[in-house]
C-alpha cells in the first residue's frame, strides 16, 4: 500500500515536523479490519510537540481532511486510523499493475549496483542430490529479487573441482573402474567409485596416502591426472547442466575453486605484507581473537592454501575484475562461521566493500528425516525427484483434463513448480525434510495450487473474451465490496513484501505472499459474478481485477523460478 502510506505520511509530517518518509516507515496495520486500512500511532511525537498523542492524533485526522486516497480518519487512543477510499486505491492499482507490474512492485533501491551471487555450486564427480536444491533455487530467486529492485547481477556458479577428493576419485577410478561404464552413467559410477575408495580405505589406510599422492600429481600438472581430471569436470557438466535445464536455472558464469590457483598466492603476499598472518603451529593464520573468532588459516603447516585463501582470492576478482559491489553467497547455515572470518579478514584488507558481503546461510535438507552423506553414498538425486513429479503431474493431468494442449509441457512445469515451491515456501533458515508424499500433494499450500490459480484467472479472462467481451485499457471503479476490497488490499502490499525480500534475501516472503494473494483471489472469485455481473461496468471492473491477479501471480512465480501455465 506504498501510495496511500505515502500519501498519509506526507500529511502527518506536516503536522509532526518529521520527513515524510520517517513517518512512513510507523504506519501500520490494524489488527483488525473494520479499525481501518492503516495507522499511525503518535505517542513518539508526544514529547517533542510537548502534546498528548490523542491531539496530535486529531491534528493529523485534520489534515487529511479532503484527501482523495481516504475515507475517513478517526482519532482512537493515540492511533490516527485511516480507511483507504476503496474505488479510488482499486482504480490506481489495477491500472498500474496492468500497465507495468515492475513500476508497481519497485522503487528500483537498488539501480546502480551490481552485485556477486554464488549459489548451487555442486561438487564435481559427486551426484546433484536433492541436497542441492536448496542453494540452486534461493539464489536463483535472490538473483531475480535484486533485479526486480534494479540491481544488475552477476550468478556465479563455483563448482567444487579441486582438493584431495580428485586423488580419491583418480585413484578409485584406476583401481575399479571401467571407461564404458563410467561414460554410460558417469556421476553415478563416479560415486560408487568414491564410495567404494572410503569403504576400502577404513580396511586399508595406504589408499588415503594413494588419494593425497594422486591429488599432488594433479597440483603438479601430470598429464594423466589433469586429464582424467578435466574429463570428471566435462562429464558431471553435462549431468549438471540437463538438471538446470529441467529447473529453468542459467548462471553468467561457471568459475570452479580452480580457477583461483593462480590468484591466491597474491592474496598471501598482501596478507603478509600488511602484517596480518602469524604463525600457529606451523600454519600461518590471521589472529580474529579480538573478534571471538578462531584463527583463519591462510597456509597450512604443510605449505597447501585452503578455502579462506580460495574464498579470498575469489571475493577479489568477483569486486575488481567483474565489478561487483556486493558479494552473496548462498551457502549451508553450517558454513557461517567460515564466512565471517573471511569477511572480517577483507575487512582488515581494507576492503571497503566488505560490509556488502552477506552469507545468505540456509537450513539443512533432510530426507524422511535422515541427513544425507555423498561420502556414504546416501543420495537422492535431484533428477529422479524431478522426474517422478513431472509424472505424478502426468498422471493428473490424463486424468483429469486429458484434452489440455501441450500436456507434457505442463507437466513439467507443474511437477518441477511442486519441487521447487515446496522449498521455497520455508524459511531459509529452517531445515527442510524432503518427503516424497508432501512435495507431490498438490493439495493446499503448494506449487500447483498458486499455478492453477493463476490458470483460473486466464480461463476467466478466455471466457469473457469468448463472449465478445474486450478488456478495455483504462478502468474506473464505482464500486468495490468486501471480498474485491481483500484482493486490493493484498495486491498492495506487494511492494513491501518485495523490499522486504530483497533486504532479508529470503524468497520465502514472495511464496507467503503469493499464496495469500491465491487464497483471497479464490474466495473472491468463488462468491462473486464476475461474467455475470449485474451491470456491464461492474464485470469490467471485476475482470479488470482478474487480469491484475493473473499478472502478480505470473510475475511473483517468476521470482520463484516457478512457470504460470495459463491452462492447467
Amino acid at each position: 500500500m506504498r501510495d496511500q502510506k505515502a500519501a498519509f505520511a506526507a500529511a502527518a509530517s506536516t503536522v509532526v515536523g518529521q520527513p515524510a518518509e520517517d513517518v512512513a516507515s510507523l504506519i501500520e496495520y490494524p489488527p483488525q479490519r473494520d479499525l481501518g486500512d492503516l495507522a499511525l500511532p503518535c505517542f513518539r511525537f508526544a514529547k517533542t510537540l510537548r502534546m498528548s498523542p490523542q491531539d496530535i492524533a486529531a491534528r493529523i485526522a485534520q489534515a487529511l481532511e479532503g484527501r482523495p486516497e481516504f475515507a475517513s480518519a478517526a482519532v482512537v487512543g493515540g492511533y490516527v486510523n485511516v480507511k483507504v477510499a476503496r474505488e479510488h486505491a482499486a482504480t490506481m492499482a489495477v491500472r498500474q499493475i496492468r500497465a507495468d507490474f515492475e513500476a508497481f512492485i519497485s522503487r528500483q533501491r537498488l539501480r546502480g549496483h551490481r552485485a556477486a551471487i554464488d549459489y548451487s555450486s555442486p561438487n564435481i564427480a559427486k551426484p546433484f542430490g536433492v541436497g542441492h536444491l536448496r542453494s540452486t533455487m534461493i539464489g536463483q530467486s535472490i538473483v531475480r529479487l535484486l533485479q526486480m529492485d534494479g540491481c544488475e547481477t552477476v550468478g556465479i556458479n563455483h563448482l567444487g573441482d579441486w582438493g584431495t577428493q580428485f586423488g580419491k576419485n583418480i585413484a578409485a577410478y584406476l583401481k575399479w573402474g571401467d571407461e564404458e561404464t563410467v561414460r554410460r552413467d558417469p556421476v553415478r559410477e563416479l560415486l560408487k567409485l568414491y564410495v567404494r575408495f572410503h569403504e576400502e580405505a577404513k580396511v586399508d589406510p595406504t589408499l588415503d596416502e594413494e588419494g593425497r599422492a594422486w591429488f599432488k600429481k594433479l597440483e603438479d600438472g601430470d598429464p594423466q591426472a589433469v586429464a582424467l581430471w578435466q574429463w570428471f569436470i566435462d562429464e558431471s557438466r553435462k549431468v549438471f547442466d540437463q538438471t538446470y535445464e529441467m529447473l529453468g536455472v542459467k548462471f553468467d558464469y561457471y568459475l570452479g575453486e580452480s580457477f583461483y590457483n593462480d590468484k591466491m598466492q597474491p592474496v598471501v603476499d598482501e596478507l603478509r605484507e600488511r602484517g596480518l598472518l602469524t604463525v600457529s603451529e606451523g600454519a600461518e593464520v590471521v589472529d580474529l581473537s579480538a573478534w571471538n573468532m578462531p584463527p583463519c588459516i591462510i597456509v597450512k603447516s604443510d605449505g597447501a592454501t585452503i578455502y579462506a585463501t580460495r574464498d579470498l582470492a575469489a571475493a577479489l576478482y568477483r569486486h575488481d575484475v567483474l565489478g561487483a559491489d556486493r558479494l552473496i553467497y548462498v551457502v549451508g547455515a553450517e558454513q557461517s562461521l567460515h564466512f565471517a572470518q573471511v569477511f572480517k579478514v577483507l575487512e582488515l584488507m581494507d576492503r571497503p566493500w566488505a560490509k556488502d558481503c552477506r552469507h545468505v546461510a540456509f537450513g539443512m535438507m533432510k530426507y524422511n528425516g535422515e541427513r544425507l552423506s555423498t561420502r556414504r553414498g546416501k543420495v537422492v538425486y535431484l533428477e529422479d525427484v524431478l522426474q517422478q513429479a513431472i509424472s505424478e503431474a502426468r498422471k493428473i493431468i490424463e486424468a483429469k483434463n486429458p484434452s489440455l494442449p501441450d500436456k507434457e509441457a505442463v507437466a513439467k512445469a507443474v511437477g518441477v513448480g511442486a519441487v521447487v515451491f515446496n522449498d521455497l515456501k520455508n524459511y531459509r533458515m529452517h531445515d527442510v525434510d524432503f518427503r516424497f508424499e508432501d512435495v507431490l500433494n498438490f493439495d493446499g499450500e503448494t506449487g500447483p495450487y498458486v499455478q492453477y490459480t493463476h490458470a483460473r484467472a486466464c480461463s476467466v479472462l478466455r471466457k469473457a473474451a469468448d463472449q465478445g467481451c474486450a478488456l478495455p485499457e483504462e478502468v474506473h471503479f464505482t464500486e468495490v465490496g468486501d471480498l474485491e476490497w481483500a484482493v486490493i488490499h493484498q495486491l498492495n502490499q506487494a511492494n513491501e513484501v518485495l523490499e522486504r525480500a530483497v533486504d532479508e534475501l529470503d524468497p520465502s516472503l514472495i511464496a507467503r505472499f503469493t499464496l495469500d494473494l491465491c487464497h483471497t483471489f479464490n474466495r473472491f472469485y468463488h462468491d462473486v459474478p464476475v461474467l455475470g455481473a449485474d451491470t456491464e461496468a461492474v464485470r469490467m471492473q471485476r475482470l479488470a481485477l482478474v487480469d491484475a491477479c493473473r499478472i502478480a501471480i505470473a510475475r511473483t512465480l517468476y521470482l520463484l523460478g516457478l512457470e504460470a501455465p495459463e491452462r492447467m
